[in-house]
């Protein structure tokens, strides 16, 4: 089975964890442990479309309604929606539905 990426490995930011910008920036999808395993990532690695505050194409990012519709031409986000097939997960309603009263 080939090893699927995060999006820090991918697009090679440098902004994880002992990365090599991390003295600058911590990226948050590098971090975020709810999101831990969504769509085969690390943290939210796989899913940091969903993510307030990820550093991408040079910026902080910020509410996820504003970003989502770049992110969506991501070639990383066309990436994983590849890899994924009918197991994507997109937002996160995907992960925990609404309870009924």
């Amino acid at each position: 089975m080939k090893k699927k990426n995060n999006c820090w490995e991918e697009m090679d930011c440098g902004h994880e964890p002992g990365g090599r910008k991390s003295h600058d920036f911590i990226c948050p999808a590098s971090t975020q442990k709810e999101f831990d395993g969504i769509n085969g990532g690390k943290f939210a690695g796989r899913f940091c479309w969903w993510v307030v505050g990820t550093c991408c194409q040079g910026e902080v990012q910020g509410e996820i309604a504003k970003k989502l519709l770049d992110c969506c031409k991501c070639s990383f986000f066309i990436k994983v929606v590849q890899e994924e097939e009918s197991d994507f997960v997109r937002e996160i309603v995907n992960i925990h539905p609404r309870k009924n009263p």
